[in-house]
């Protein structure tokens, strides 16, 4: 299976963070800087993103509630951090920095509202792991039948048709974090 490319466009004022970010990317093989912004897959800023399409991985700005602020991370992490980063935007994944445990809250972050139970933010977080109904049962020591119900209740809520598609909404949602 061939890799694709990430085509990364760096927006960064501080030069000094953008040649250290450059470098470590000029490592990755599956990751080029782009010159044109209108063709990356992913932008790293440190400001406000530059367009309301391209997944934006800020670092260290202020661009919370932007819907294309995929990953918002402190200005104080290391470039290894932003490099994964911008792998897991390209995936279509989304970081937040005041929610480090990768939980979901009971806010969406983007896209329509999900209410979802305590419990059945536990169960999607397992489901997301790719547990089955028994292993969720034991890890939150609750009946098979429990799980299978909360299951239900979270396929459900989020509109899927089946458990893959939960997590696959969930994700790109940003309810949970891989």
């Amino acid at each position: 299976m061939a890799q694709q490319t990430i085509m990364i466009a760096l927006m960064l004022a501080d030069l000094e963070r953008a040649e250290e970010l450059l470098s470590a990317i000029s490592e990755e093989r599956d990751m080029v800087v782009s010159d044109a912004a209108d063709q990356a897959d992913v932008v790293v800023t440190d400001g406000l993103p530059r367009d309301a399409v391209t997944p934006h991985v800020v670092w260290g700005g202020e661009a919370t509630g932007q819907a294309n602020a995929r990953a918002m991370l402190a200005e104080g992490v290391g470039v290894s951090v932003v490099v994964a980063a911008i792998r897991l935007v390209a995936a279509g994944y989304r970081m937040e920095r005041d929610n480090p445990s990768g939980r979901a809250s009971d806010e969406p972050t983007s896209g329509g509202h999900y209410h979802l139970s305590a419990r059945e933010r536990e169960v999607l977080a397992l489901l997301a792991e790719g547990a089955p109904n028994k292993i969720i049962a034991r890890r939150l020591g609750i009946s098979v039948h429990t799980a299978k119900f909360h299951v239900a209740a979270v396929v459900s809520k989020l509109g899927a048709a089946n458990r893959t598609e939960a997590i696959g909404i969930a994700m790109r949602e940003g309810l949970v974090l891989i």
